[in-house]
């Protein structure tokens, strides 16, 4: 993120310099009165923009949204702009394509600011950014911008990915890149138009209202494969099992708690992965799936192993009675439980016989500790 800090003047033009001094000048040039080239134009509003005198500083704001696109592409592909400044106008170019060409184009655009572009713009737009080759492996965080903008293209994103695979960078903030890096080198499909399309039906299938299966009592583990029904239902009219691996995986990370909950049961390992790895991943979903036992024993071992989740009673609880949670991990999480819990885990022939024996043994403890203290 840049800081938005006033300008060195001494270093702008006599014209910008004369707009910034004293007197009526400044208003003028805050309403865009001022006769100044397009980029001393630019520069001397950011400067306003920053100014004391608040009427001053939102006069200028004002002008700056306003500019016209002719204007703003003269003024944003001047190289002799200062990042600050071309960064502030960023925020105005989104619906305007001769001004973002010429801020992608400039070499004087930070790389911030461009990521930053990278996760909001349209489908154009990223390929823009995209064709830059050189900037997104100068500064990853680009493409993770890119791949997290659902309106980006999946071809688009696929080639970005490659390149990062391809010469050893591995973009941050995604937390399946794991995933991601292996599927692309294990699907050798190469990205179509069809398949862009697809993913644009998919991920606008999913990204409504999920409060039904991402909310709720955490500390209530339900049985997970009780909600299998309304998850296909929610999803029938969705293609996914069309999807590419790639497209599975960022739709995992990018789609709602329906498409997780979907995509956490794919047959294959790493969009399964990819699904339980989202960041949007929620205590109640980390607890249901706890207590599913049709998931593969991979996501079960993340769920374990994750300490803020475990850290909610029901997920403790459902992972002790799920018979594919690691045994040490099981063993770690006994200690914890209630009393009922134990003995109901006492007496259960679903979970491996460790857990009953250990089980037995705590709660033996706990009332032979009991009878002491009586």
């Amino acid at each position: 993120m840049i800081d938005y800090t006033p300008l060195d003047v001494g270093r702008l033009s006599p014209a910008a310099q004369k707009a910034l001094g004293p007197g009526p000048a400044k208003m003028m040039a805050a309403r865009g009165m001022a006769p100044l080239p397009p980029g001393d134009q630019i520069s001397v509003l950011y400067q306003i923009s920053l100014d004391a005198d608040a009427r001053l500083a939102e006069s200028a704001k004002a002008t700056a949204a306003g500019l016209p696109e002719k204007l703003l592409a003269g003024a944003l592909g001047d190289a002799k702009v200062d990042p600050r400044v071309l960064d502030f106008f960023a925020q105005h170019v989104a619906d305007k394509p001769a001004a973002f060409d010429a801020l992608a184009d400039n070499p004087s655009a930070a790389d911030e600011t461009m990521a930053a572009l990278a996760g909001k713009v349209g489908s154009r737009e990223v390929d823009r950014i995209a064709a830059n080759e050189q900037r997104l492996l100068r500064h990853p965080e680009i493409i993770s911008a890119m791949y997290l903008n659902k309106h980006a293209r999946m071809s688009t994103v696929d080639r970005a990915i490659e390149l990062a695979v391809r010469n050893n960078v591995r973009v941050p903030n995604l937390m399946a890149w794991d995933e991601i890096a292996r599927a692309l080198q294990a699907d050798k499909v190469a990205p179509t138009v069809e398949g862009d399309t697809l993913f644009t039906i998919a991920a606008d299938a999913t990204s409504g209202d999920d409060s039904e299966v991402t909310q709720g009592d955490a500390e209530q583990a339900i049985d997970g494969d009780g909600q299998q029904e309304n998850f296909l239902e929610a999803t029938k009219n969705v293609p996914l099992e069309k999807l590419s691996i790639p497209a599975k995986i960022r739709l995992a990370t990018l789609g709602n708690g329906f498409a997780r909950a979907t995509l956490i049961r794919d047959p294959i390992r790493l969009v399964q992965m990819a699904a339980i790895k989202s960041p949007a991943v929620t205590e109640f979903e980390a607890a249901n799936y706890a207590s599913n036992q049709s998931l593969s024993e991979d996501v079960i071992r993340y769920i374990a192993a994750k300490r803020e989740w475990t850290k909610l009673y029901g997920t403790k609880y459902s992972l002790c009675r799920n018979p594919k949670t690691p045994i040490p991990e099981a063993m770690r999480l006994l200690p914890f439980l209630r009393e009922k819990d134990l003995t109901n885990l006492s007496k259960s022939k679903g979970v491996p016989s460790a857990v009953v024996a250990q089980a037995r043994k705590l709660l033996m403890q706990r009332r032979g500790g009991n009878e002491k203290k009586k």
